[in-house]
């Protein structure tokens, strides 16, 4: 099958091109040429999709259920308790009705990949499912319904601190064994390889979850593909590291394991400048989730330090508390404004701070979730986003500058979105907006009853 788009402004590698269109045939950019092709649907300005390459669907029904403080210090940890109660109350329904639910909204908001750290495996009582892979397969349906791309990350979860800890009774749901995560990987892999656009990597959930002797294992079966981990999040963590190994998390994990361009740190908050270098020279991603991070009371992330060592980051949505790619770039940059107590803080002297922000995390989003191929170049996936440029936010603008009000202007700009050629979202809806939107409200009502 084959299609043709016209833009008359599109972000390229070699940067905004004028009057250009793209065909697509496929699911893959098959050209790009100059001039709008005969019968060519045409469009104000293009952009490629954003991966988002950290969330955890089942969350985003918690939105709103965590924002009261306790009688003590609120913290990521007790926010932690209240996401394993709720992690408890979920059958596979309710998951795949919130899966999909975010995953129209992360459409509608410009991404068009999803790293889906998935660890809410077993039924409620701890029991596997007698296919391991069910919890997976519901992910994978919802992002089939939603044509949303799926790089699944089954997530290894072995114990309930360092030094083996053991697991709590609300973790139940996301343990296993060596051999039950390698069970569980296998029949994940078969449930992507069944789905247009996936992929699949493996995730040690964190230093604190997993055994030293084990982390190698899990690594070794992506085998070439992402590996991703949750790092120094948390000063605790940080803490409890330090007394357990002598060592600082991310520090640990660069003496102790094969870190290499395949990884991808998530949220390295808390890192030392000799983590860092040693990050960026290894060549692995910073997962950052800038607003999530901020909700959680994590601490900000050391933008600066670790762009100057020539590191690479990407940004997800992580806790899905709120959904937008604008809105993430734009945290992360204001985050590191507040720090250095500087303006245009992630960029280049007399260089638009979005375009710079959105081609870091294209880059970057796209290494940590095994996409050979991005953007907007031939032979990568047709994953595409129009601006509407019509709107008053941008009157006046030209391509220069777009991205600087779509970023930090607060208004959402989104027209069209397409994954692998279809389009998903048309003036800013998406196709299947109101089917999602029906089970969604049915799931949550039912969870909050």
């Amino acid at each position: 099958m084959q299609t043709a788009l016209h833009f008359a402004s599109l972000l390229t590698p070699a940067g905004w091109q004028r009057d250009v269109t793209v065909t697509v045939r496929d699911g893959l950019i098959a050209s790009l040429t100059p001039g709008r092709a005969a019968g060519a649907e045409s469009h104000g300005a293009g952009l490629p999709g954003l991966p988002n390459l950290h969330s955890h669907a089942f969350q985003r029904g918690m939105c709103g259920l965590t924002e009261r403080s306790g009688k003590g210090r609120d913290s990521f940890w007790t926010w932690r308790e209240a996401m394993y109660r709720f992690a408890l109350s979920m059958s596979p329904d309710d998951v795949e009705a919130v899966a999909a639910q975010l995953y129209v909204e992360m459409l509608e908001a410009g991404f068009t990949r999803v790293g889906e750290f998935h660890y809410l495996h077993h039924d409620i009582d701890g029991t596997p499912y007698a296919d391991r892979a069910e919890m997976a397969a519901r992910i994978a349906a919802a992002c089939a319904a939603t044509g949303m791309n799926l790089t699944l990350l089954p997530v290894r979860y072995a114990q309930g601190g360092f030094a083996g800890a053991p697991a709590q009774g609300e973790q139940r749901r996301f343990l296993s064994t060596l051999d039950g995560y390698a069970d569980l990987w296998s029949a994940s892999a078969r449930v992507v390889a069944g789905l247009a656009g996936a992929n699949i990597g493996a995730a040690p959930h964190s230093l604190r979850a997993v055994a030293p002797q084990d982390l190698a294992a899990v690594a070794a079966l992506a085998a070439g593909r992402p590996v991703h981990i949750h790092v120094a999040e948390q000063m605790r963590e940080v803490e409890d590291c330090l007394a357990w190994s002598g060592a600082r998390p991310v520090e640990w994990l660069l003496d102790h394991a094969a870190v290499d361009s395949n990884w991808c740190l998530v949220h390295a908050t808390h890192m030392t400048a000799a983590e860092a270098a040693g990050m960026a020279e290894r060549g692995a991603v910073a997962g950052l989730c800038p607003v999530t991070e901020a909700n959680l009371g994590d601490g900000i992330f050391d933008g600066p330090q670790f762009t100057r060592a020539g590191g690479r980051f990407g940004v997800g949505t992580d806790s899905n508390v709120s959904v937008g790619a604008a809105d993430e770039l734009r945290q992360l940059e204001y985050s590191q404004r507040l720090q250095e107590r500087a303006r245009n803080v992630l960029s280049e002297p007399g260089c638009s701070t979005g375009l710079q922000l959105f081609q870091a995390a294209l880059d970057g989003g796209a290494r940590a979730l095994g996409q050979a191929r991005s953007g907007v170049v031939e032979g990568a996936p047709a994953d595409l986003v129009s601006l509407d440029t019509a709107n008053p936010a941008v009157a006046g603008h030209g391509a220069g500058t777009l991205l600087d009000v779509w970023v930090f202007g607060g208004k959402s700009l989104i027209d069209c979105v397409w994954t692998r050629g279809a389009k998903r979202v048309s003036n800013g809806r998406h196709v299947g907006r109101d089917a999602a939107a029906r089970r969604f409200s049915q799931t949550m009502r039912h969870l909050l009853e």
